[in-house]
C-alpha cells in the first residue's frame, strides 16, 4: 500500500476524511499522542486498523467523538446501573473535550471486534482541533487508537508515526507535535 503523507490543513483533513468514509485507515494528531483510526461500524474496516496496528483481536479498540451528544452513537448509556447515569455525565463534563477516556455499555451496532466480543467500549471527546475537523467530517465517531505498531511506543509527531505505519495505513495527517505526550486516561 502506498501511504498519502499530507499536512494537516483543511485540504488535508478533507482528503483523510474522504479515505475513511471510503472504508480507509489514517493517522491523525490528537491531543494526546498521533492516532490511527478508521470508521467504527465496519467489521472489515476495523479488522483493516487492527491489521496495521498489528493488534490482537482480543484487545478492544476504543471511539473517538466529536461531542458528547456522539456518545449515543457508540454507547448506550440506559445500560448503565442508574446510580452511575448522572457520574458517566459528570464526567465527560468535567473532563471532556481531554485525555479522558470513559468505558461505557456498547451500542449493539458496534461490531464485536471493535470490543473484542465485550459489552462495553471506551469512549474519549479529544480536544484537538484536528483531530474534532476529521470527526466532524467522518460522522462524530471513529475507531481510533495510538499510531504504533502494539508494543511499541506512542508517536507524538508524524515522522515516528510515519516510521511506524508507512505503508500499513493510507494516508498520515502531519500536525506537528502532539501537545499531551502520554496515552489518555481510561477509567
Amino acid at each position: 500500500m502506498n501511504t498519502i503523507y499530507k499536512p494537516a490543513d483543511e485540504a488535508g483533513i478533507a482528503a483523510a476524511a474522504d479515505i475513511i468514509s471510503a472504508g480507509g485507515v489514517a493517522v491523525f494528531p490528537t491531543d494526546t499522542v498521533y492516532g490511527v483510526g478508521s470508521l467504527a461500524w465496519d467489521e472489515q474496516v476495523v479488522a483493516k486498523l487492527y491489521a496495521a496496528k498489528g493488534r490482537d483481536f482480543s484487545k478492544p479498540i476504543p471511539v473517538l467523538v466529536s461531542s458528547s451528544g456522539a456518545v449515543d452513537q457508540v454507547a448506550n448509556l440506559e445500560l448503565l446501573p442508574l446510580a452511575m447515569r448522572p457520574l458517566a455525565e459528570l464526567l465527560m463534563q468535567a473532563f471532556w473535550p481531554g485525555g479522558l477516556t470513559i468505558v461505557l455499555p456498547r451500542d449493539g451496532g458496534l461490531p464485536d471486534r471493535l470490543t473484542a466480543g465485550g459489552a462495553t467500549v471506551g469512549v474519549r471527546m479529544p480536544n484537538h482541533p484536528i483531530t474534532l475537523a476529521l470527526l466532524d467530517r467522518c460522522g462524530g465517531a471513529l475507531a481510533a487508537t495510538s499510531a504504533n505498531r502494539s508494543g511499541n511506543p506512542s508517536p507524538t509527531n508524524a515522522a515516528t508515526a510515519r516510521a511506524e505505519l508507512d505503508g500499513l495505513v493510507d494516508i498520515i495527517l502531519d500536525g506537528g507535535p502532539t501537545p499531551g505526550g502520554v496515552e489518555s486516561t481510561v477509567i
